[in-house]
């Protein structure tokens, strides 16, 4: 029997996937800047995900990104070295090192600042080391670094906007 926590992530995988593949990929702003929202997937695995599951189920959502996006493993690469990070900003910044089983890093249970530092850090590394793979040149790191603040904040602003209207709807 398939648990309740199992066909949520994965009913949550599905519908992420799908308004990043079916809208997201469809906007480029400024003519090459696009909002990553798949990295919330990561971002809302419960606290207690063991390592190597965090890994994988990051190498597979780049993946499935990948596959609709043409980008030859790259959102695979840089969603598995943010979920390589994702423990050590958790543990860096939680006064708390063991939370309860299935609780996840949510607005209702970490707070706000928590979760927008968390947010921030995260999607920062993981736009950092998408466009360092997409240029692949250091030659060009102004420009690298201009397209990942730009990005990440749009991303940012998206996936915290996202966070308040899964807190609000818990409310209800």
């Amino acid at each position: 029997m398939i648990e309740y926590s199992t066909l949520k992530q994965t009913g949550r995988f599905i519908i992420i996937l799908g308004i990043q593949i079916l809208i997201l990929n469809q906007i480029h702003l400024g003519g090459y800047i696009t909002p990553f929202f798949y990295p919330l997937f990561i971002l809302l695995l419960p606290f207690q995900t063991k390592g190597y599951v965090v890994l994988l189920l990051a190498f597979f959502t780049g993946l499935a990104v990948d596959m609709f996006s043409n980008s030859l493993g790259m959102h695979a690469a840089a969603t598995l070295f943010m979920a390589f990070f994702r423990p050590g900003i958790i543990r860096l910044l939680s006064i708390k090192t063991e939370f309860e089983p299935e609780v996840e890093p949510r607005i209702h249970v970490m707070g706000k600042v928590w979760i927008l530092t968390y947010t921030v850090m995260l999607i920062f590394i993981h736009h950092l080391s998408l466009f360092l793979i997409e240029v692949f040149r250091f030659y060009e790191l102004g420009e690298i670094l201009a397209k990942t603040i730009i990005s990440a904040g749009f991303s940012v602003i998206i996936i915290m906007l996202t966070h308040f209207l899964m807190g609000s709807a818990r409310k209800t």
